[in-house]
């Protein structure tokens, strides 16, 4: 396994938050960790981009044993759910923010900067401000910033929950389409059922801390293992392709 979490605990104040979770993604994999408000999956997320660090347990990427490792050292980029862009800078100068600390000069940095925005679609508002930019285009600087500095993994903090439904609709197309075109190890932390079924390879549901299910989302939605995860998923008819991914979603 590329990225591999062996037995990771967290609590706090005496209440366990991550307990005993174990599981593996695969080089190039989309994971969702899926689950409602408390279930511990943005804690993982934490532990895994070094933010926060486990009481016990054990973080591996591409084999080098990360646990202990402080975020700026870790080959892993995070796209959080408020953005973190700087509104004093420009559209392509929060872009390319990351590679200063890369040894990039100022013409290397721009040549990839607007190679990303070309990626993201916005080649066209390099020079504009983040003020200027609607929220979905500021979604896809967030997301271009965090993929312009080529990290190992890149953990993805419900980054669409602040865009309305067709918006988020949209992004959701975007977003696989690059991890696709990038081929990049992505873990993307929701709450949503369908978000889930649509963007990821596999799903991990979560629950108080535990780990429910692992599985791709035909094997998580046709034969859940408890009647937790059937209730929580159980709201949908899907129209399945070929490969197991989902073609069409019909509300009930």
């Amino acid at each position: 396994m590329y990225l591999e979490l062996e037995k990771l605990n967290k609590s706090f104040d005496g209440k366990s938050a991550v307990c005993d979770l174990s599981l593996g993604v695969e080089r190039g994999e989309l994971l969702c960790i899926l689950g409602s408000s408390g279930c511990g999956k943005t804690t993982t997320l934490n532990m895994i981009g070094g933010f926060l660090a486990p009481d016990s347990g054990t973080i591996l990427l591409d084999g080098q044993d990360v646990t202990n490792m402080p975020p700026e050292r870790r080959p892993v980029s995070t796209v959080f759910q408020s953005y973190g862009l700087f509104p004093h800078m420009t559209v392509l100068e929060n872009v390319t923010y990351g590679l200063k600390f890369r040894r990039y000069n100022r013409a290397q940095a721009r040549e990839k900067g607007m190679k990303y925005l070309e990626l993201v679609g916005l080649a066209d508002r390099a020079n504009a401000h983040i003020h200027e930019i609607s929220g979905g285009q500021q979604q896809r600087v967030a997301l271009a910033r965090s993929l312009i500095v080529e990290p190992k993994l890149c953990l993805l903090d419900e980054p669409l929950s602040n865009l309305d439904a067709a918006l988020r609709a949209r992004m959701r197309g975007e977003l696989k389409r690059l991890q696709r075109e990038l081929d990049i190890t992505m873990v993307f932390v929701t709450h949503d059922q369908e978000e889930a079924l649509i963007l990821a390879d596999r799903i991990a549901v979560m629950e108080h801390g535990h780990l429910l299910q692992l599985g791709t989302p035909e094997e998580v939605y046709r034969e859940p293992t408890n009647d937790t995860i059937a209730s929580f998923l159980g709201l949908k008819d899907i129209v399945w392709g070929e490969d197991g991914s989902v073609m069409k979603i019909i509300r009930r």
